[in-house]
Formats: structure tokens, C-alpha cells, sequence
């Protein structure tokens, strides 16, 4: 019998995105003047009010406020109508020192034996059924707010975005786990406020979301997920009507607060740890990127064709308490879920700082993974350039997303017999 599975995405003018970007933009400043930074921290927004808290040990000294501003005006805040801007809003840090207590529980003599950063349970996922392995909901829903993004830039066909938005995809998917069609879209977007009636906005907002937006998506898709469009499809644009008043003003916003969005639409699993705001030591974070990196190059590799990996740590403990692997009965190899987590175990060394060293997460390349998902990105380099208070400036190449590389696929076919 076939079923229905829904995934939503935010934009980054989202108030818990907001939050997320000026806490990851922290984290890669810390990191690029000093790569050994130990960071966690959380950003509290609201109306024309930020609030910076948490716990660093770094050589380095950051003016926090500057770089909150920065991220709030490259998001799109910049009109006092907002009542959230860059250049007027309050900055309140209360940023401190790392507890030593924890910090004793992280660092070694020799880098090589990095305890995790903290307990818990991370897990990483991939399905075929998308061309970068991810699941197609969040996949479609992250693109359609991304490409809203870029016309509120344009701010040529679309002359009334503003930066807070929202999308939801459900697709109905045939009783072989085979995407079948999309049911419903939903796209909520805030606006200015340009009339004439409440009903008249609604109006263009809706035509303009069906007939500009959604052909700019489907022109990015592969022509297999094109064919799910249809007109049968149910849109919901703004289905609350009026949304002038959103971001920051309209609804406080967290760091932390968009674990799915962040990772797979609510497929796969969870362990319940967040990723912004947290260096690579933070196991929440690295070795959620680690298990994205092995189940995707394992369905790459033909594995199965959808996998779920999970890893667990105890604070302080150098070795992983264990791997799982589900593969949910779309194993394509002749071995047992625990003996495929075996040959994993092998191939990828899961202590903390081989996790570090592998993925290259002593870069500044945070920010970029702080909205529209920290899977399923492209894979690329760029150049970053990063000033301190004392003027001093560096420029450094990054690389974006390197636990979305392909690179084990052949060791994996060669473990396997593939």
C-alpha cells in the first residue's frame, strides 16, 4: 500500500537559522586564528535584541559583536521596518571560559588519543533515491527556499521577500519505497506589506510562488524527479494569510533549535545533539558528519540501497561504545547488518580526532553549513577571508562538506567483494 512522508525545510532569515549562522560564524572565526579553539556556543535573537552565551577556550579574541552584526546584515536584515538589523540591534555576550573540567576530559598529550567531547549518540543516513543520497522531501524542500532566497536578492521578479520563509514537501511513495508523486507543497514567506487587501497580496504571493518559483526548482531537477510534478499538486502559500511581521521579531530564535531540518527530514534517526556553535572536538557534530561520510559512500559503494549508521561515545573515552548499521532490508550484499558493521569498524577510524583529521573539521567551514542542511551539500572549495580586532586579517582556502565526498566508495566495493 502506498504512503505519504512529509520533510520542511527554513531559510536562513529563519530566527533559529539566524541564531545558528552568528553561533557557526563564531566557531570558524575562533577556528581560523586559532585551529585548536575549543567552542560552544548559543545565540539567543528577538526583537532588536541578540544575546551570545557559552564557552570557549581559544588564543584568540574575537570582537563577537561585529561578527553577529555581519551575519545578521548578509542574511538580509538591514530595515529598521524589521525591528531586527545588523547595524541597530543590541549584542549582549556573555561568553566565558571553558570549564576545565570538561576540557581534562578532551585533551591529551598526543592528539591521537582526543577523548569525545561529550556522551551520546550520533547517527548519519543515505538512500539512492536522490542523485547526492539524500531523502527527497528535504531534498526538494531545501531547494525551494533556496532558490526563494536567491529571487529575494535578485529582488527583480520578486520585489516583496522578506528573509524569513518556510517550505514542506510530502511525497507519496509506492509500496516499494518508490517516490510516486508530490502531494502537497507548502511555502510560507514573510512580505512587506503592499496591498492593497490582505486577499490581494495572498493572491500575487501565491501566483508568483507557482508560476516564477517552482519552474526555477525544476529546472535544477534530474528529469526522473521532474516527472513528479504534476498539476494534481495541493500548494499552501501562506496559508495563514498576511505574514509581514516574521524573523527575529516575530518569533524568538535559537541555536540548536532545527536538528532535522539540519539533517535528514526525519528519515533515518536521530541521537538529539545539535551542530552549530560547537567545534569539531564536540562529537554531536563531528561524528554526526563522520556517519553521513560512511553511509554514503556505502549506498554509493551498492552496500544497500538505504543505510543508517550509528555511532555512540562516552565523554573523555577515546573508542566509539559501538557501530550499528541498519540497512532495512535493501542490503545488496550476502551479510548480516552486524557484519557489515564489522567491516565498517575496519575501514573508518572512529576516534575523535581521526574523525577531525580525515573530514579536515579544523577549518573554518561552519557558516556555510548553517542553513539548508549540513547533508547532502556540494563538496567545493572557496576562499574565506577573516579579520581580527587587532586588524590582523588571514584569507584561507576552505573546503566546504567533506564528510559529501565519494572517496571511500572503492575501498568499500573491495571490502565487500563489490
Amino acid at each position: 500500500m502506498s504512503y505519504l512522508f512529509t520533510s520542511e525545510s527554513v531559510s536562513e532569515g529563519h530566527p533559529d537559522k539566524v541564531a545558528d549562522q552568528i553561533s557557526d560564524s563564531l566557531v570558524d572565526n575562533f577556528l581560523a586564528f586559532d585551529e585548536n579553539s575549543k567552542v560552544a556556543c548559543e545565540t539567543l535573537v528577538t526583537t532588536g535584541q541578540v544575546v551570545l552565551a557559552g564557552e570557549v577556550k581559544s588564543n584568540t579574541y574575537l570582537d563577537v559583536q561585529k561578527i553577529a552584526r555581519d551575519v545578521i546584515n548578509q542574511i538580509g536584515y538591514t530595515k529598521s521596518e524589521y525591528m531586527f538589523d545588523g547595524n541597530s540591534c543590541g549584542v549582549f555576550s556573555a561568553i566565558h571560559e571553558q570549564s576545565q573540567d570538561i576540557n581534562q576530559g578532551v585533551d591529551r598529550a598526543t592528539k591521537e588519543e582526543q577523548g569525545a567531547g561529550d556522551q551520546g549518540m550520533m547517527f548519519g543516513y543515505a538512500t539512492n533515491e536522490t542523485e547526492n543520497y539524500m531523502p527527497l522531501a528535504l531534498y526538494l524542500s531545501h531547494l525551494i527556499l533556496h532558490e526563494l532566497a536567491a529571487l529575494r536578492r535578485e529582488n527583480n521578479e520578486i520585489t516583496y521577500l522578506r528573509p524569513d520563509s518556510k517550505s514542506q514537501v510530502t511525497i507519496e511513495y509506492t509500496d516499494d519505497n518508490v517516490p510516486f508523486r508530490i502531494k502537497d507543497i507548502v511555502v510560507s514567506t514573510q512580505h512587506d506589506d503592499f496591498g492593497p487587501t490582505d486577499e490581494a497580496m495572498l493572491a500575487k504571493i501565491k501566483s508568483d510562488v507557482i508560476s516564477i518559483l517552482i519552474p526555477r526548482v525544476l529546472k535544477q531537477l534530474p528529469a526522473n524527479i521532474k516527472a513528479l510534478f504534476n498539476d494534481n499538486i495541493t500548494y499552501h502559500v501562506n496559508p495563514t494569510g498576511k505574514f509581514v511581521i516574521g524573523g527575529p521579531h516575530g518569533d524568538t530564535g535559537l541555536t540548536g533549535r532545527k536538528i532535522i531540518v539540519d539533517t535528514y527530514g526525519g528519515k533515518g534517526a536521530h541521537g538529539g545533539g545539535a551542530f552549530s556553535g560547537k567545534d569539531p572536538s564536540k562529537v554531536d557534530r563531528s561524528a554526526a558528519y563522520a556517519t553521513r561520510h560512511i553511509a554514503k559512500n556505502l549506498v554509493a559503494a551498492g552496500v544497500a540501497d538505504e543505510i543508517l549508521i550509528q555511532v555512540s561515545y562516552a565523554i573523555g573515552v577515546v573508542k566509539p561504545m559501538g557501530i550499528y548499521v541498519n540497512t532495512y532490508g535493501t542490503s545488496n550484499v550476502n551479510k548480516g547488518d552486524g557484519e557489515i558493521a564489522e567491516i565498517v569498524e575496519q575501514l573508518f577510524d572512529m576516534r575523535p580526532a581521526a574523525i577531525e583529521a580525515r573530514l579536515k573539521l579544523r577549518q573554518p567551514m561552519y557558516l556555510e553549513t548553517a542553513a539548508y542542511g549540513h547533508m547532502g551539500r556540494d563538496n567545493r572549495t572557496v576562499t574565506k577571508k577573516f579579520t581580527n580586532v587587532d586588524g590582523t586579517e588571514k584569507v584561507i582556502d576552505v573546503e566546504l562538506f567533506t564528510w559529501e565526498k565519494l572517496d571511500y566508495v572503492d575501498k568499500v566495493k573491495a571490502a565487500f567483494g563489490l
